[in-house]
């Protein structure tokens, strides 16, 4: 084992144990001579590779200013940044919270991006290989190519009014328009925010509300697996409740997905939409760059919190563009040979980080695919690693379950000799979905990079680094450079060595976030308030006596549902809306498959009788509202909730009986009413 002090890293504390206690499969006995030599060989790379790792981590704590500017200075900045690299207050005690990197450097992310990339002499490599949903309907872009796409709807944007510091919502499935429009508003110094395209109109509209955008950039339909889902419609009724707000948006740019409807089946409104086909390809495929302060804002991404509304998370461009791309080329051991593919969705931050922004930035060959994973059958992802020799290969938990329930079949009929290193990402990977993963799908040759971070991180904040150290399944292990993890007690004093508690982070880091939009209040309150001094992740988390870093989940009350943070006031807001529904707590459960599932206890408006349709009702009012993904699993029926004479509901005793722990549920003596408990037990199965 690699064992060190996150403060006070040590290469003399260098232990490496039987790898047999970590799950890794060994070709040899562990006392035969061949495996002795072996071992010797082994043990000397990984001491030099976690000697640099220490060499390059220690750097980064004790010269932060002097790492992190040698690394940005790889990139291209119209102007460089002043004496001070960065400049930061984590503690509210001591005023505002504030971060910033490279403040006065002049940079653009599209151009490091992309012409960047061209003029080192990589104009003709491919940047995009899109994969349809459809087998064998696909399509190919160099970053020559990208680079004009990119420019003609920059100019676009530019024609129609779109200036820098503007805000462009993009509602698009994974297309390769997808990145393209990103890249597109960064080339022009305004500020997308990316709409996951399986939200509902409702949450669409909130966010349109929010962030007042001078354009919509959607499609008209996308075909995931068999079902065809109407976008444009959603957009349609989304526009329709924020007009009805006083936000009225005169552009609504819509892209033709002919392979999933034809333009003729789509309802159109004169004056405001307008087809992508019909204006984006008529302008020039070169576009000026606007130079932008490091700390200008890049984008807003909206991610579910404790409270209904949902927060609008902004980065900004220097800090995030170095960040992203330096954790994207570590902890992948990324080579230019290699061809990337992360499942994830650009409407969550993985797919900002780590299918857009961070392998473009590092010259990158990325594989986008618009489909299900299991479309037509379960080894499609498969078939596509080996159509384009994918060597980096990045999922979630969630997907790696689904397939694992699959069977092996599904991956053992096809080659996947291309692989080289695997990744996880979106919550904890259970060990034994972690040993099918290494042992069956990377067929126990590559490494997996088991990464920690956040909407809010911007990137990697704890992940293995291919071949430095062992790993141990279902742990992310240590940090990465600049990175000082914490874990504190519930007063907020530093627990020392092998320990559980509150993971928090000190010091700042390039990728932070800088602010909450519009709510910078909400801001230090979520994040900065409850531990003063650092900034507080939320998860819970032990360290274990090898210094490895255990994530533990959620603490406060947001559920990780495949990956995807849904806080429960807002599941909980959706169906309380509904006519029926007089009061509705909602906790979090393990689920095989997603990792938390959705468990609701629904309180009834008197009179009312308990129905299965009534169940599928409430369910479909919250899939309306939020989105497929946010459905609950479970609605237990409640006569009452479990409260305090203050009416405060006891979500410990709710997660208890959701989770089948009836002998943990503790003191109840103190509830108002603690009969509640013994009805909500009785109606568990109902």
């Amino acid at each position: 084992m690699i064992w060190f002090s996150p403060t006070r890293p040590s290469p003399s504390r260098l232990t490496f144990p039987h790898p047999r206690r970590h799950g890794l499969s060994l070709p040899l006995l562990w006392n035969s001579d061949f495996f002795s030599h072996f071992f010797v060989f082994v043990f000397l790379l990984l001491c030099n590779l976690s000697s640099k790792y220490l060499e390059m981590y220690t750097r980064s704590i004790e010269d932060p200013a002097g790492f992190w500017s040698d690394i940005a200075s790889e990139f291209y900045w119209k102007e460089r940044w002043g004496p001070l690299v960065y400049s930061q207050n984590l503690d509210i005690r001591k005023g505002n919270v504030e971060i910033e990197w490279f403040k006065g450097g002049m940079t653009n992310i599209c151009y490091n991006s992309l012409d960047r990339i061209i003029d080192s002499g990589d104009g003709d490599k491919v940047a995009i290989f899109w994969e349809g949903n459809e087998p064998g309907f696909d399509g190919t872009l160099t970053y020559n190519q990208l680079l004009s796409r990119v420019c003609q709807l920059a100019n676009y944007l530019k024609d129609v009014g779109v200036r820098k510091g503007d805000a462009v919502v993009i509602y698009l499935p994974m297309l390769m328009e997808l990145p393209i429009a990103m890249l597109a508003c960064s080339r022009i110094g305004a500020v997308h925010s990316v709409v996951f395209a399986g939200f509902s109109a409702e949450s669409l509209a909130q966010r349109i509300m929010d962030c007042k955008p001078k354009v919509v950039i959607t499609c008209n339909a996308v075909r995931r697996g068999s079902k065809v889902i109407y976008l444009k419609d959603i957009v349609d009724a989304a526009l329709a409740e924020s007009a009805r707000n006083g936000i009225l948006l005169d552009i609504c740019l819509t892209y033709e997905n002919e392979s999933a409807m034809k333009r003729e089946a789509t309802k159109w409104q004169e004056g405001r939409d307008i087809w992508w086909q019909d204006v984006v390809p008529q302008y020039p495929t070169t576009c000026a760059v606007e130079w932008v302060d490091a700390e200008d804002p890049l984008f807003l991404l909206y991610t579910s919190g404790s409270t209904g509304k949902p927060k609008g998370v902004l980065h900004t461009t220097g800090g995030y563009m170095v960040y992203t791309a330096t954790t994207f080329k570590y902890a992948f051991d990324y080579k230019p040979s290699d061809i990337y593919w992360c499942t994830a969705d650009c409407g969550w931050i993985t797919g900002h980080s780590y299918v857009t922004y961070g392998p473009l930035l590092n010259g990158a060959t990325i594989v986008v695919y618009e489909g299900a994973p299991n479309y037509p059958n379960a080894g499609r992802c498969w078939d596509i690693v080996d159509k384009y020799k994918v060597s980096i290969f990045y999922t979630a938990p969630t997907l790696v379950r689904s397939l694992m329930r699959e069977g092996d079949q599904y991956v053992t009929r096809n080659s996947r000799k291309s692989l080289r290193v695997l990744g996880s990402v979106g919550e904890p990977i259970n060990p034994s979905a972690w040993r099918w993963f290494f042992n069956v799908v990377g067929a126990a040759r590559c490494p997996i990079s088991d990464t920690w971070w956040q909407t809010e991180t911007g990137g990697f904040m704890i992940t293995p680094l291919p071949g430095a150290w062992p790993q141990k399944p279902g742990s992310a292990t240590f940090p990465f450079f600049g990175i000082q993890p914490v874990i504190v007690d519930e007063k907020g004093a530093e627990i020392e060595g092998e320990c559980s508690g509150y993971l928090c982070v000190k010091s700042s880091w390039p990728g932070a976030f800088r602010t909450l939009y519009g709510d910078h209040e909400r801001y230090e309150t979520t994040y900065f308030s409850t531990f003063p001094g650092y900034y507080f992740s939320g998860d819970g988390c032990s360290r274990d006596k090898d210094g490895y870093y255990w994530l533990t989940g959620r603490v406060d009350d947001v559920i990780n549902v495949s990956g995807h943070r849904i806080g429960t006031a807002e599941v909980e807001s959706a169906l309380v809306s509904h006519r029926h529904c007089a009061e509705a707590a909602v906790v979090g459960v393990e689920h095989e498959v997603k990792g938390q599932g959705i468990y609701a206890f629904v309180t009834l408006v008197e009179g009312i009788p308990y129905s299965e349709d009534l169940r599928r009702s409430l369910i479909l009012t919250v899939r309306n509202q939020i989105g497929a993904f946010a459905a609950p699993d479970k609605v237990h029926w409640a006569p009452g909730l479990p409260k305090t004479r203050s009416g405060k509901i006891m979500r410990r005793i709710l997660r208890k009986i959701a989770s089948r722990q009836l002998d943990e549920l503790g003191d109840t003596s103190t509830l108002a009413d603690p009969s509640v408990v013994d009805q909500l037990i009785k109606l568990a199965d109902c």
